[in-house]
């Protein structure tokens, strides 16, 4: 017994941070993320990893809110997932394709023809493939916090050139996934939330997905509020709250909310091709080219390799209040949810080694 104990206090320093030396898999993942925590590198982590449909490690840590020290429920906090948005959208677009409303190559003028004529034309593929040539943010554009439809936001960057001819150049924006939805909208004739939540939410039993409208509807009903982690930024002096911003308008490319559980749920979707024919899922999880050359992007969603080089699809996120990865590795079946509640806590390097132990 005394061997034990001091094998198991060996593992741990007087700060309590884990010790990593003697530890593999899951076991190091966890206190790899214990010690993001105990740290004080971020304030709050919510992981589910799942390999083959069932669970491996699922878990809470550090805080959801730091003022009252609410811990963190990876099956019931409410994070933003940025980007991770975009998975999401993707699918529902794949859907659209298959039952016929839309089609990948369709150009955005015979959905949206009140958007301005550029020099050359523009596709939903392109869109989907951040090939359109649309710009990015400028200055702080990223962290809006202004009430807008997604229409009335296309007076953010509808007058503006592209960067380049359509297809010929790759730029990795948000813009172009206010524009597909706002097509996907049209072409549909349902608001782009109400089509995603029918074809995708519901399906995959995502109950804890939510646009940041329909969490502001749920949260005044105190009999269904969900716990909402609070978002943080690091700053020098230490992590602060985050600017105030308003996501509605760019939930296909960065507005949508969720848990580490619900997104685990898309995973398995991917794994399983679940809900889309294999042709629409071969079109998603295909990288575009560029000049016959790969961009590592499929329509919304990376198609690349960690740092191991082993192939996965899925996405990382970064905007005001949230650090996401998702992570899906088909040929091992293995599914990597993370939500952080920090604007880009610069801790990727040790997300990659806790992947690379298990």
């Amino acid at each position: 017994m005394g061997g034990l104990l001091t094998y198991i206090k060996g593992l741990f320093n007087k700060s309590g941070i884990n010790r990593l030396e003697n530890l593999t898999g899951v076991e190091k993942a966890d206190a790899i993320f214990q010690n993001l925590a105990l740290e004080e590198k971020v304030p709050g982590l919510a992981v589910t990893i799942s390999a083959n449909n069932e669970v491996l490690l699922q878990k809470g840590y550090g805080y959801a809110r730091l003022e009252d020290k609410t811990p963190v429920d990876p099956q019931r906090t409410i994070f933003r997932i940025a980007s991770v948005s975009k998975c999401i959208t993707g699918l529902a677009l794949a859907k659209m394709v298959e039952e016929g409303i839309l089609d990948w190559d369709d150009s955005i003028y015979n959905h949206v023809p009140y958007y301005p004529k550029k020099e050359f034309d523009i596709t939903l593929r392109q869109l989907a493939g951040h090939t359109a040539g649309i710009r990015g943010y400028r200055g702080k554009e990223y962290a809006l916090n202004r009430a807008m439809s997604i229409k009335d936001s296309l007076e953010l960057f509808k007058n503006d050139s592209l960067k380049f001819e359509p297809g010929k150049g790759y730029l990795y924006n948000s813009y172009d996934f206010v524009l597909l939805s706002l097509a996907m909208e049209e072409a549909s004739g349902m608001a782009f939330n109400e089509y995603v939540s029918k074809k995708i939410l519901v399906p995959l039993g995502m109950e804890h997905t939510f646009t940041p409208d329909a969490l502001k509807r749920r949260s005044l009903d105190k009999e269904k509020e969900l716990p909402k982690a609070t978002f943080y930024t690091k700053y020098k002096v230490g992590i602060k709250n985050a600017v105030t911003v308003d996501n509605q308008y760019k939930i296909a490319g960065g507005g949508y909310l969720s848990t580490s559980n619900d997104i685990d749920k898309l995973g398995r979707c991917i794994l399983n091709k679940e809900l889309l024919p294999d042709k629409e899922w071969d079109q998603l999880l295909s990288s575009q080219l560029v000049n016959g050359n790969p961009t590592y992007y499929g329509l919304g969603f990376q198609v690349s390799q960690d740092s191991l080089g082993r192939d996965f699809v899925g996405h990382v996120g970064n905007s005001v209040g949230v650090y996401s990865n998702f992570f899906v590795y088909p040929k091992t079946g293995l599914v990597i949810s993370l939500l952080i509640n920090c604007t880009d806590p610069k801790v990727q390097t040790h997300i990659d080694e806790a992947i690379e132990a298990i």
